[in-house]
Parts: C-alpha cells; sequence; structure tokens
C-alpha cells in the first residue's frame, strides 16, 4: 500500500454533501453512505481523520432574518444544524465499522463532548476519527473559520475542503463557462480575487499560520484518497 503524505487531517464537508442533489434538505441515505465509503477509504491508509460538518442541508442562519428571526439566534440555530449532522455522520462511520467521537462548541451533554482540545487529539492518536460540531460556538463565524481554527488546534497538516466542484474557478463553472481553473493558488490570490472558497477570515488564519488547504469534488471517487496519496486533485492553496 502507498504511503498518505499527510499524517493528519482535518475534512471540511458541507451539509451538502449528506443529500444528494445541490439545494435538497434533510439527510439522504445513499449521500450518507457514499460519503462514509470515501472517509473510509481515506482512514483504512492510516490517517488521522478530524472532520468540520456544515448544516445548510438543514437550516442556514442567515436566510432566517427574512422571516424575521435575528442574526445571532439565526446562527445558533445553525451551529444545532451542524450538531444533527455530526450525529448522522457518526451514526452512518460507526456502521462501517468506523470508531468516532463527535465534539460540540455548544455543550450538549447528552448526545456529544464538548469540545476540548486535548481529549479530540487524544482520540485522533487513539485512530477514533472526530467530528466537530457547533461552529466555534460564536455567531458571526462560519463553519469554514471553525475548520482553520479546529485545523490549527489539533495540528492537523492540511484542510481538504470538500466540495461538489472539482477545484478553485475564476467564476462558477456551472454559469460560467469561460471559467478558468486554478491548479495552485496562494493565500493572497484568493483574498484578492474574492475567490468564493472559503470565507475570507479562514483563509487569513491558514495564511498567518502557513496551513496548506486542498479543495476538490467529493463525488469523484475516492478522491479524498487520492489527494491523500498526493494526485495532483483539485486546487491547492498555500504560501
Amino acid at each position: 500500500m502507498s504511503e498518505a503524505v499527510y499524517k493528519r487531517v482535518l475534512l471540511k464537508l458541507g451539509g451538502e454533501s449528506l443529500v444528494e442533489e445541490e439545494g435538497d434538505f434533510g439527510l439522504h441515505g445513499n449521500a450518507l453512505k457514499n460519503i462514509t465509503e470515501e472517509i473510509k477509504a481515506a482512514k483504512d491508509l492510516g490517517v488521522e481523520i478530524a472532520i468540520v460538518i456544515g448544516g445548510g442541508n438543514i437550516l442556514r442562519g442567515a436566510s432566517l432574518s427574512d422571516i424575521g428571526i435575528e442574526r445571532t439566534t439565526g446562527d445558533y440555530m445553525g451551529m444545532l444544524a451542524t450538531v444533527i449532522n455530526a450525529l448522522a455522520l457518526q451514526a452512518a462511520l460507526e456502521q462501517a465499522g468506523i470508531p468516532t467521537r463527535v465534539q460540540t462548541a455548544i455543550e450538549i451533554q447528552a448526545v456529544a463532548e464538548a469540545y476540548v482540545r486535548r481529549k479530540a487529539v487524544r482520540h485522533l492518536e487513539k485512530g477514533r476519527v472526530v467530528i466537530f460540531a457547533g461552529g466555534t460556538g460564536n455567531p458571526y463565524f462560519t463553519t469554514d473559520t471553525a475548520a482553520s481554527l479546529r485545523a490549527m488546534e489539533i495540528g492537523a497538516d492540511v484542510i481538504f475542503k470538500a466540495t461538489k466542484v472539482d477545484g478553485i474557478y475564476s467564476s462558477d463553472p456551472r454559469t460560467d463557462k469561460s471559467a478558468v481553473k486554478y491548479e495552485e493558488l496562494t493565500y493572497i490570490d484568493v483574498l484578492k480575487k474574492g475567490l468564493k472558497v472559503m470565507d475570507s477570515t479562514s483563509v487569513s488564519l491558514c495564511m498567518d499560520n502557513k496551513l496548506p488547504m486542498v479543495i476538490f469534488n467529493v463525488n469523484q471517487r475516492y478522491s479524498i484518497k487520492r489527494v491523500l496519496l498526493g494526485e495532483k486533485l483539485g486546487t491547492t492553496v498555500g504560501a
């Protein structure tokens, strides 16, 4: 078996990875099964995997203002949606034989551990997958920022941003046929060009701490494993 180029990885998944069609809501069995298979293939390489998951398939906090819910309350509701997704992914991973722990920034003692950095690192060292839910625990911060923050805290070697597009483009390739794909970018490129891949706070965090990011299409078969083995998929963002 080939050796992985990274030892500890933070995988950022959007809530849309748990549904089959973009724009759908809820949880879809096939999507959960597919993402579980992808994570298992990567885990079988002996890599330590932590996951930050979004909640957009359940609820989008920012859109709740349209019905009169203030931003702070909406953001907390969005954080709770990420806990639902984390529990669903944990159940799917454990059915596949992968020991998994959920840690949440918003304490919900009956269903998940509170986030404790040292405990999270210990779980990873013992071969468990750790899913971080509840974002950063603060309103006005996205799960992208949570991913960068948790990656720094646990000493991850890289952030994998799993999307439905095979990398970063100059514009949305689904609507703009002239969109150009970037193979490599610097953090400054992403910020200057205003590329909508991770929010500016999360990109700045990675830049300050020299943490590379790889953005790729999670729907390509065994994409997580292939990137771990050094295959050039998607777009790499670094110094």
